[in-house]
């Protein structure tokens, strides 16, 4: 989890040689809640779970959130925990408020304190910041009660990621050493606590977030009407323009909130019933795609098995060539295994 352009995914592509597309700009590529294939890491099987941001530029924070808690809460559901979750930042931002800020209030209203020992809370492009300007940010994160200091006290860990598939590894294998696994604050809420999504800690955060704006849109609209007056009583018709056009965009907004709101205080259980019947729609095609990636895989192992044995002048380099692309076709073949039961529920992007 974390804030768009913080670096999720491609951390996910780092440890699991994935192809989940990535975003360089500010336009996020992450708007669904999405797997990775899975790989084979200490002798266990590992699935890497990508999330948008609460600052998607395609989703709302209310459309993030429900998707998320779909997400963990069917997951909990089937009797599958979490080994862990991993909060991205940007060790280059230059401060915590705003977007940062506001997804890691989410992160932490959705895994809840009991969940923070399986956190990893993870900083990363170092390489593009001066090591004295990042080690003093990083200082600054972890002693701050405002910033990482409160989830660290209750048993999260910050580590950082240099961009290298070995330290995306160490990251996953800090979060295996667990005897058990977590179970976040949302998901318990939801199938034990038989709340609504409104009634969770996260939903709490975001209505109130949502009431905040409202409050702020309609004394900037008061202002605006006040302003207004004045415009007409001294007939300054650009400035009358200028607050028309303000207050129309000023409209849109309060809308925009408005629906949110809404939104937010929807059937959650009936959405919650859709989602999970789609997952069981598309059961049979993600078991396809993964026979189909794994018959190629096959197929292009023996053909190239062929040439290696069945050709007697080949050159010694051809011959670690083609055995280097074998085994690195043998490695891949070991990430697409999947088993039956990882099919039927985790394997496939979440729309």
């Amino acid at each position: 989890m974390g804030a768009t352009g913080s670096g999720k995914t491609t951390f996910i592509n780092a440890a699991s040689w994935g192809k989940l597309e990535t975003s360089a700009g500010l336009v996020s590529c992450t708007n669904k809640v999405q797997a990775a294939p899975p790989f084979m890491l200490d002798g266990r099987l590992v699935t890497l779970i990508d999330t948008p941001g609460f600052d998607d530029t395609t989703r709302s924070d209310t459309d993030v959130l429900k998707m998320i808690s779909h997400f963990l809460a069917s997951t909990y559901q089937t009797h599958k925990t979490l080994a862990g979750i991993i909060f991205v930042h940007r060790i280059t931002d230059d401060r915590f408020g705003g977007v940062s800020g506001r997804n890691f209030k989410m992160f932490s209203k959705l895994c809840g304190d009991n969940s923070l020992k399986n956190v990893v809370l993870l900083t990363n492009k170092w390489n593009e910041v001066e090591k004295r300007v990042g080690l003093a940010k990083e200082h600054e994160l972890a002693t701050r009660d405002i910033f990482f200091k409160p989830a660290l006290d209750k048993g999260a860990r910050m580590m950082r990621h240099d961009g290298s598939r070995r330290s995306a590894l160490k990251v996953i294998r800090s979060l295996l050493e667990s005897d058990t696994g977590m179970v976040p604050q949302i998901a318990r809420e939801i199938v034990v606590e038989k709340k609504d999504i409104l009634q969770t800690a996260a939903g709490i955060a975001l209505n109130e977030d949502l009431l905040a704006q409202r409050a702020r849109y309609e004394e900037r609209m008061k202002e605006l009407g006040e302003d207004h007056e004045v415009a007409l009583k001294t007939k300054d018709e650009e400035m009358r323009r200028e607050i028309e056009e303000q207050a129309k965009e000023l409209q849109a907004d309060m809308k925009r909130v408005e629906e949110e709101s809404k939104k937010l205080a929807s059937d959650f259980q009936k959405e919650r019933a859709n989602f999970e019947r789609r997952l069981k729609e598309i059961e049979e095609e993600a078991r396809r795609e993964q026979e189909r990636i794994q018959e190629e895989t096959r197929l292009k192992m023996e053909e190239l098995q062929s040439k290696l044995f069945d050709d007697a002048n080949i050159s010694r380099a051809e011959r670690e060539r083609l055995l280097e692309e074998i085994e690195e076709l043998r490695r891949k073949q070991s990430f697409f295994w999947v088993p039956r039961r990882w099919c039927s529920d985790d394997n496939w992007p979440y729309d």
